[in-house]
C-alpha cells in the first residue's frame, strides 16, 4: 500500500499507550467523535454490501469474501484491558470495513473507467491504476476500444 509508509513516518504504533497520563482530557475530548463515526460506518457497510451483492453479479465481477478484509480478533488477546478490547473491536471493523470497500470500489472502476487520473503533485494514485489506460491518451484508449 503506497500511503502506508507517510502513516508510520508520522504517527508512532499505539502512541498514546506511552503518554495516557498527560492527554486524558484529549483523549477524553476526541472519543464521541471517535465512536460517534459508527453510525456513517454502518450506513456505509449496508449500503456497500447491497451494491455489492447486486452490481457485481450483473457486471460479471467475482463478488469479495468479507472475512478476507474484515478481521476482528485482537479481543482475544488476554494482555489487553477491558477498554482496548473495545477499541481493538471497533478499529478492526473500521480499518477492515473501509479496506473492504476501497476494494468494492477498486473492481467498480476497473470495470468502468480503466483510465489514471491526471498526474499532479502530491497526487498519490491507488495501486489497482498500474494497468489503467493513460490520462489523455486517446491512441492508446481507441486501440484498447477496438480491440
Amino acid at each position: 500500500m503506497e500511503g502506508a509508509p507517510f502513516l508510520i513516518e508520522i504517527i508512532e504504533y499505539m502512541d498514546y499507550k506511552r503518554h495516557i497520563g498527560r492527554h486524558v482530557i484529549r483523549h477524553l475530548l476526541g472519543a464521541p467523535f471517535v465512536y460517534l463515526m459508527i453510525v456513517p460506518l454502518v450506513i456505509l457497510d449496508v449500503c456497500a454490501e447491497v451494491y455489492h451483492r447486486i452490481c457485481f453479479p450483473l457486471y460479471g465481477i467475482a463478488c469479495l469474501r468479507r472475512s478476507s478484509y474484515i478481521q476482528i480478533d485482537r479481543q482475544r488477546l488476554s494482555y489487553l484491558g477491558a477498554w482496548d478490547k473495545i477499541n481493538c473491536m471497533y478499529c478492526g471493523y473500521a480499518n477492515g470495513l473501509l479496506h473492504y470497500v476501497s476494494v468494492i470500489a477498486a473492481k467498480t472502476e476497473q470495470y468502468w473507467c480503466g483510465i489514471k487520473h491526471k498526474s499532479n503533485q502530491g497526487f498519490i494514485p491507488p495501486a489497482h491504476h498500474e494497468h489503467f489506460l493513460e490520462y489523455g491518451d486517446e491512441k492508446q484508449y481507441r486501440d484498447f476500444i477496438d480491440k
